[in-house]
């Protein structure tokens, strides 16, 4: 393992941004590697791979460096060098975990940081790098199935792509990446993984809007629906819209979708995807007022609800994130949700389907909201059925998604 101290440098100087500055990692790292037009292919994979992994092994390294607080840059390279010499055994990698002799380097002592770090996997939270509190409301939520859950989630997720149909189809996308490129997933039928990481919104198939980027947990929400062609779709919590997108390839253009959000910019964004890929049923709303959703009462075949959260299902995607999450943000989340799924629901046509969708893994936010909404509506509403995506058992995202029928 040769490394480079500008390379480190950078490295450094995402970290930083990340948790001094309490910026999101994948802007950081994609604005980082764009001031630097030298950086090869192996040293933008070098910067990328060891700030994503140290934000997802942040709580481990401190413990192992026996830093309590970082915030001065000597530190974070203190951190940097850390991880460099764990990562060998952490990830099982050829790398040798020895340091030039740099100054930022001195003092650092290898056996005692090799000796810090086989302790802290004797205690769950340490060697699972979670904040005390997301431990506990885990081990709470869903019991022993939460040791195998947070391993998982603490993985590498692979890049998964949903091949747009409206444009294309699985076998040319798939040869689009060469032999071996890419393979099909079973019970997915427009999914395909890719064997090796690579940018895949620079490819020629990306530009044309042959695919998009959309982990497979996440692929199975749409079908949900149960959404035929012709149907008047609200995706009512659309964000920039990968589902919304998928529901449009299920219409085959035939039909209608209002994709709604209180966010703007996610709905101009979403509206470049659309045109991208030739969307032609699509209408975007601003949600301004609750006073809107009450004009819209009785109108739409499907809605899906796939609705703000604390996002613990996505942590392999957003390590970052569970440093940033608190518990008042999951207090206050609940309620919205409560919100949007007890007001929004009155959308729906009698006789109309909605899915309650979250990403995330803990019931409360998930199976507990759909049973209580049962609970006040079971007059005007039918529960159908539900799934629940596992990263652990089914290798994807957790997602979880109830399907509901308005009688």
């Amino acid at each position: 393992m040769k490394l480079y101290k500008g390379l480190v440098a950078a490295t450094v100087e995402a970290l930083q941004h990340i948790f001094v500055k309490n910026r999101q990692a994948d802007r950081v790292v994609e604005q980082l590697l764009k001031t630097n037009k030298k950086w090869g292919a192996r040293d933008r994979a070098f910067i990328a791979g060891n700030t994503y992994e140290i934000v997802r092994w942040w709580r481990l390294i401190k413990f192992a460096a026996d830093i309590d607080r970082v915030s001065e840059p000597e530190e974070f390279w203190k951190i940097v060098g850390t991880w460099q010499i764990i990562k060998p055994v952490h990830l099982k990698t050829a790398d040798d975990g020895n340091l030039p002799e740099w100054p930022e380097f001195e003092d650092m002592d290898a056996v005692n940081i090799l000796s810090r770090y086989q302790e802290g996997l004797n205690v769950r939270k340490v060697a699972q790098s979670i904040p005390d509190w997301i431990d506990s409301i885990g081990a709470e939520e869903l019991g022993e199935a939460w040791d195998a859950e947070i391993a998982a989630l603490n993985q590498q997720a692979p890049v998964v792509i949903r091949v747009n149909t409206l444009k294309s189809d699985v076998q040319t996308v798939k040869e689009g990446f060469g032999e071996d490129g890419a393979a099909e997933m079973a019970n997915i039928p427009n999914a395909l993984v890719l064997k090796k990481r690579q940018n895949v919104l620079n490819q020629e198939a990306f530009k044309q809007g042959f695919f998009e980027v959309q982990d497979a947990g996440s692929q199975l929400i749409a079908p949900y629906l149960d959404i035929q062609p012709g149907h008047s779709v609200i995706d009512a919590c659309a964000g920039a819209g990968g589902k919304t997108l998928h529901i449009a390839a299920l219409l085959n253009n035939e039909g209608s979708i209002l994709a709604m959000d209180i966010e703007h910019h996610k709905l101009l964004e979403l509206e470049k995807r659309a045109a991208r890929n030739g969307v032609k049923n699509l209408e975007t709303m601003l949600i301004s007022s609750e006073k809107l959703i009450e004009t819209l009462a009785g109108t739409a075949d499907r809605l899906l609800l796939d609705v703000p959260c604390s996002g613990l299902g996505v942590l392999r995607r957003n390590p970052d994130s569970k440093w940033k999450l608190k518990p008042q943000f999951l207090d206050e989340i609940k309620k919205v949700q409560w919100q949007i799924l007890n007001n929004y629901s009155q959308m729906v046509k009698p006789g109309g389907k909605m899915v309650y969708a979250t990403c995330s893994v803990l019931p409360s936010e998930s199976e507990d909201q759909v049973k209580r909404f049962m609970k006040a509506n079971k007059k005007d509403w039918k529960f159908i059925s539900a799934h629940r995506t596992s990263a652990a058992k089914d290798g994807t995202d957790g997602f979880y998604m109830a399907l509901m029928q308005r009688k």
